[in-house]
């Protein structure tokens, strides 16, 4: 028996199921399911010759592709990232349900209700639902061990990629879980069936036909899996995730001010769900309320299965709030309960602060520079990506004017200047830069756009801990002449507040420049050098 947390009972889970691969990009709240893994790698190696890896890659994308390559191989993979991270990997996800998965895959997606540390509230079932495949949900940690164990075996039976959802409180709460027996890692050897693996339209068809057969399927085991207790008449809960756990801690006080008797109560952990037991909950109780996190999902396709006259209560009629996590106090409200009693807590004044660079950060040398260059300018644009720089949108410094996605930072000063825009700037991570950035910029090159690029290279993914950069800032220079960018206008300054006015004419004299410019900035993180250190 261990305490994990959600992240590291699925990372647990990955090593106890033997899978040989794990593949990941940084992105709270899917992090420390790779560190967990790098950890405890060596202590699960197994048997001498065994390889195994876990790596971090350049972006989701390469992730998940790595992730199909040992699968092909014969092997057990996992690729785990972030809701948003989904949507960079979406052209191998949707393809690789098409393809006769050998060694199981499975395919970890941490969802962010509430915007935490994310640009969106995006639900990852409806994208699981649109590339048909199979979807797992836990309610706790102990569900997130064994549901990743059974996600490995149900892959290989069923020559399919399953996704696992899980959520931000699921992802970081910890709680005792109860392992199984390690298995050794598996190794099927390479696919016979290549051609299963080769989408050329009619091998496509053939393999989408299939993928369509087994949706029957995907929905009886899923109902099966679903736990149905029977109750009250009156009232029909359905449950999925997280939202069981908010359920329960309401189920005793609705008991008691109805007679003693519970809620009929149906609770669902995996997709395409199925129709049995939720028309066997429908024809029993007179109105439902569906408690789920993040999209009104299940409670759309109920309005669907049995039809109008049931009262369908949830996200869509109000009753559950449509944006943001759920709580217990949420859940007790839909219930028609009473909040609890609560002891006030006495008035302390605090005082609001923004969030900040940390104290000694080098992207604030690099935005004093920035706006240094600028003054007395009128008219530039300044788009901002991904990253702890994004905080210099914040006064302070209100350096920036926008932030999308990744990489979008490079494309907007693109596009900007491309119609005109005079003084179009990117601002970019080295890690994000390396993540999405690198093919604006061949555009930017191509079409000889008039923008400046600054990459602030601290050497490390900041934002999410301080993981390795893919590539390092060495070699950076060399790669941006690579891409096509004149070797006079690719710049290395020292982001240093001794450099401020160096730096600032510097940029000065690349905004002038009617062409693509690139300005490297460079010092290490700070939070990077303290864990360097410890270690």
């Amino acid at each position: 028996m261990m305490v994990l947390s959600g992240d590291e009972a699925v990372a647990q889970a990955a090593l106890d199921a033997g899978a040989a691969g794990a593949f990941a990009y940084p992105g709270t709240p899917s992090t420390e399911i790779m560190e967990y893994l790098q950890e405890h790698i060596g202590e699960a190696a197994g048997a001498a010759g065994t390889v195994r890896v876990t790596q971090w890659c350049a972006n989701e994308k390469t992730a998940y592709e790595s992730a199909l390559g040992v699968s092909f191989a014969g092997k057990r993979a996992m690729v785990s990232m972030k809701h948003v991270g989904l949507n960079v990997a979406m052209d191998p996800f949707v393809n690789s349900a098409l393809v006769r998965i050998h060694g199981g895959l499975v395919v970890v997606v941490a969802d962010d209700p509430s915007m935490h540390s994310s640009q969106n509230e995006q639900d990852s079932r409806l994208l699981a639902e649109f590339a048909r495949m199979p979807c797992f949900e836990p309610s706790d940690q102990q569900e997130a061990y064994d549901m990743v164990r059974l996600a490995f075996d149900y892959s290989e039976a069923h020559e399919v990629p399953v996704l696992l959802r899980i959520t931000t409180r699921l992802a970081h709460a910890r709680d005792l879980v109860t392992t199984a027996p390690a298995r050794a890692v598996s190794d099927m050897g390479k696919t016979g069936d290549t051609y299963a693996w080769v989408l050329m339209p009619a091998m496509a068809r053939r393999q989408w036909a299939g993928l369509l057969a087994k949706q029957a399927v995907f929905r009886a085991d899923a109902d099966a899996a679903s736990r149905l207790e029977l109750g009250s008449n009156e009232l029909g809960v359905i449950t999925c995730g997280l939202g069981r756990a908010y359920y329960m801690e309401n189920e005793d006080d609705w008991a008691q001010a109805h007679g003693g008797e519970r809620p009929t109560h149906l609770h669902i952990g995996r997709y395409p769900m199925g129709t049995e037991k939720i028309g066997a909950l429908a024809s029993r109780v007179g109105r439902v309320l569906v408690v789920e996190e993040g999209y009104p999902y299940v409670e759309r396709d109920l309005r669907g299965i049995f039809g109008a006259p049931l009262p369908v209560a949830g996200k869509m009629t109000g009753e559950i709030p449509l944006a943001g996590e759920l709580s217990a106090d949420s859940v007790r409200a839909a219930l028609g309960l009473s909040p609890r009693e609560a002891v006030a807590a006495a008035a302390i004044e605090v005082p609001g602060r923004a969030p900040q660079f940390c104290q000694g950060c080098p992207h604030a040398d690099s935005f004093t520079a920035l706006k240094k260059a600028l003054e007395g300018e009128v008219e530039f644009f300044a788009a901002s990506d991904i990253g702890c720089y994004t905080l210099s949108a914040l006064p302070p410094w209100n350096a920036v004017e926008s932030c999308v996605d990744m990489g979008a930072s490079v494309g907007m000063a693109r596009g900007a200047a491309s119609v005109g825009q005079k003084r179009a700037i990117g601002v970019i991570g080295d890690s994000t830069f390396y993540h999405s950035g690198m093919t604006n910029l061949i555009d930017a090159v191509k079409y000889r756009t008039p923008m400046t690029l600054l990459i602030l290279d601290n050497g490390t993914t900041g934002m999410t801990g301080a993981q390795p950069t893919i590539s390092a800032t060495s070699r950076l220079p060399r790669l941006l002449e690579g891409l096509g960018v004149e070797k006079e206008h690719i710049r290395v300054l020292e982001a240093h507040r001794r450099a401020i006015e160096a730096d600032a004419a510097a940029i000065r004299e690349e905004l002038a420049y009617d062409g693509v410019s690139v300005i490297v900035m460079v010092r290490e993180c700070i939070e990077w050098l303290k864990k360097a250190r410890k270690s």
